[in-house]
């Protein structure tokens, strides 16, 4: 078959972009770029237990459509999977309904309460890393026994770090706008505090350990020691807390995630981090909700915003296109690390977009089910032309 032989191919690493499956002259253009197909280690599809929120069938539409091929979804579910029985449940819908590669979690506690260790060695060869993402494990000799026991598995242990003491009902960053506006804020000590924790478990088990969606200046310089000293680490941060501070909030509910929107100084650490190799990879943490949970203001409305449609668009248009970062640095951040560190191939999978097309977020051309985005209204460049993988067209524009 003929592949798009005009369009500029970004090889990966990982091995060659495939580009068999698109014997089709409309992709043979010189304006079209060929990317190896997008990794995103966070996102939650919702199912089962929360299929109004988004489902295994549209979150893996949406994310074909954002250009990946491969997705981690996270374990806040119901059945939370916590044993092979209730992880077997998700795996069924995926291999029912998704149109792209999707790779589970297991959760680290039995219904991620922190309680008791899950089923980690019946999961283990199902399950592409353990976390409770959602509730940070505040115990520090469970998140011990947890790292052990994943060490022994050579499994990664996926950490959502918050230290549920020093929350004090907060729900936004605890910054300027908080204070002006009358809100409950959220401390940086509440994530950098347990990572700092963990941090200290991990020289003592050397347990492969990776940071969920680090948001702090703090964060930042301890994964950069931990990385000096050695240790087995790695980190992610989001779309928004690279291009976002809590100088953009508005009383909107499509404005509160967690963690919060930080202060401008821990969103530009965050974009020196991603530079200088600190943070290895964007992962979104898309996280869709119903019209209804996300209406009701920042105070009350559910935590998490969508993302995986919008994630490479803002990179480009915010990051890539004034410079700040190399669009090969780019798709390390969203291919090539997350692939690596995860061991998930790449295979038949790429994605071909439209660079020079320019647009305004419309969260209602959204294919997956939730619509709160912060970025509704902004101006982006790129448009996803198609999307393949295993070889086979799992999104056509």
């Amino acid at each position: 078959m003929t592949a798009p032989t005009k369009a500029k191919v970004y090889s990966s690493s990982l091995g060659s972009v495939f580009l068999g499956g698109i014997a089709d002259s409309r992709f043979d253009s010189p304006e079209y770029v060929v990317f190896p197909g997008f990794c995103d280690v966070h996102v939650h599809f919702r199912e089962p237990g929360f299929s109004y929120k988004e489902t295994i069938a549209t979150g893996s539409r949406a994310a074909a459509r954002g250009g990946y091929t491969a997705v981690c979804t996270m374990p806040n579910l119901n059945p939370v999977p916590d044993s092979v029985e209730h992880l077997q449940q998700q795996l069924s819908i995926i291999e029912d309904t998704a149109c792209i590669h999707v790779y589970p979690y297991g959760a680290i506690t039995q219904g991620e309460k922190g309680e008791t260790i899950a089923d980690l060695e019946g999961m283990a060869p199902k399950a592409i890393a353990f976390s409770d993402d959602g509730r940070g494990v505040q115990s520090d000799e469970m998140m011990r026994q947890a790292m052990l026991r994943a060490k022994a598995l050579g499994k990664i242990i996926t950490a959502h770090c918050e230290d549920n003491s020093l929350l004090r009902g907060g729900y936004i960053h605890s910054g300027v706008y908080a204070a002006t506006h009358g809100h409950r804020g959220i401390c940086s000590e509440s994530e950098w505090g347990q990572i700092a924790r963990d941090l200290e478990l991990v020289r003592k088990t050397h347990c492969a350990y990776h940071v969920c969606h680090i948001s702090t200046k703090e964060s930042v310089a301890l994964i950069r020691q931990a990385k000096a000293e050695g240790l087995d680490v790695t980190c992610e941060t989001g779309p928004h807390y690279l291009t976002m501070d809590d100088s953009f909030l508005q009383e909107d509910g499509r404005f509160k995630m967690n963690p919060p929107l930080r202060d401008k100084s821990d969103r530009e650490a965050l974009v020196e981090g991603i530079l200088d190799g600190t943070i290895d990879m964007i992962a979104t943490d898309h996280a869709p909700h119903s019209a209804g949970e996300k209406s009701r203001g920042l105070e009350k409305s559910a935590f998490g915003v969508v993302g995986i449609e919008t994630a490479f668009p803002i990179l480009y248009t915010y990051l890539v296109k004034p410079g700040i970062l190399s669009m090969e640095r780019l798709v390390d951040l969203l291919c090539e690390t997350p692939r690596r560190r995860f061991g998930i191939p790449l295979g038949e999978d790429y994605t071909v977009w439209d660079l020079n097309q320019e647009y305004t977020i419309d969260p209602e051309d959204f294919l997956s089910l939730g619509k709160a985005t912060p970025f509704a209204g902004w101006k982006v460049f790129g448009k996803c032309v198609a999307t393949v993988c295993g070889g086979k067209i799992v999104y056509e524009a």
